[in-house]
């Protein structure tokens, strides 16, 4: 998946008793895990023991369920299964399947192809644990694999095919902030009514902090541990897209996970992307769409759309701000 376990966000919580004077200790369940190659963490309230654990097993099992789905990583994926096959022939998937990279198109037509899920097509070509990265000669032959038109879904039999060799999809830039919102769904369905779910950059709140909003931080690029400003946030979800999750220097150079798509080298506008909205997959969506459309077009993409705000940090370590943030005073 896209972000590693050096998480993109730090949450800020102060003490609960001090937040939530009228509720005991009794009423905080928490948990963390290590899954879809990040840590997801999942926070809530509620006043029965049992419900709060079992919730908090059902979020952990549906992350399983969608890793083992659409992980690049296991040769056994639906993901790997298609990534092997389609090439050759239409790969008939799962309706969930479908709809997700389905969806990834639609993001891929809103952003003009910022947003491109066969970015992996050269993707696959980098080891940022190993630091190894492409010669220019595989980089040239990978590039002219990416692009989102080269897949050819069919409705009707729910299935895809790739229009060339050499094409490989990876859904990092969506499945995260996916797996988030079906593990919000089924809290709603238990009737948590106060809870909060992490994996990596990707965070989505039910409610409040039982009267206060939940203070989310924005992680400073350059400092490890340190906190650039916090996000107060009710009902919504967030997604920090950073040059620092997947990286290594070479030669002086910072190479990192978030591809231009037309040259498959890593996007330097910005070192970090924040969008806050209504919904995990939207905000993970559009976190890597204006990291890799830079501050001026992908500021000028937020504006546009209706419920969704940002937070940059350009190469220079200034924060900008979409006017909704401005309007509402900034984060502190």
């Amino acid at each position: 998946m896209k972000k590693n376990c050096n998480l993109a966000l730090h949450i800020v919580l102060t003490s609960l008793a001090m937040l939530i004077p009228q509720l005991s200790s009794a009423d905080w369940y928490k948990d963390q895990q290590n899954i879809m190659g990040t840590v997801i963490r999942v926070e809530l309230f509620h006043d029965n023991a049992s419900v709060a654990h079992a919730a908090i097993n059902d979020v952990m099992s549906e992350m399983r369920r969608i890793d083992r789905l659409m992980s690049p990583y296991k040769p056994n994926s639906e993901l790997s299964q298609l990534n092997a096959h389609a090439a050759e022939r239409a790969v008939t998937v799962s309706a969930e399947l479908f709809k997700l990279i389905k969806l990834s198109l639609h993001y891929s037509e809103l952003t003009e192809g910022a947003f491109d899920i066969t970015f992996a097509s050269a993707g696959q070509l980098y080891d940022y644990r190993k630091g190894i990265k492409p010669s220019p000669a595989q980089l040239q032959q990978a590039v002219e694999k990416i692009d989102y038109h080269h897949l050819l879904l069919n409705d009707k039999k729910i299935s895809i095919k790739f229009a060339t060799t050499g094409v490989r999809i990876d859904l990092g830039g969506i499945a995260k902030g996916y797996a988030v919102d079906n593990g919000i769904a089924l809290l709603k369905f238990k009737g948590i009514k106060h809870a909060i779910i992490t994996a990596g950059g990707d965070s989505r709140i039910i409610g409040d902090h039982k009267g206060r909003p939940w203070m989310i931080g924005i992680r400073d690029p350059r400092k490890s541990g340190s906190i650039k400003g916090t996000v107060p946030l009710v009902d919504s979800a967030l997604s920090t897209s950073g040059d620092y999750e997947r990286y290594f220097v070479r030669d002086g150079e910072h190479f990192h996970h978030i591809l231009l798509p037309n040259t498959g080298t890593s996007a330097k506008a910005l070192r970090s992307v924040t969008i806050l909205g209504p919904d995990a997959t939207t905000t993970d969506a559009l976190s890597t769409s204006v990291f890799v459309l830079g501050p001026e077009k992908g500021m000028a993409l937020v504006e546009k759309m209706e419920g969704i705000e940002a937070i940059l940090i350009d190469q220079h370590d200034a924060m900008l701000y979409s006017s909704g943030l401005l309007t509402q005073n900034k984060p502190e």
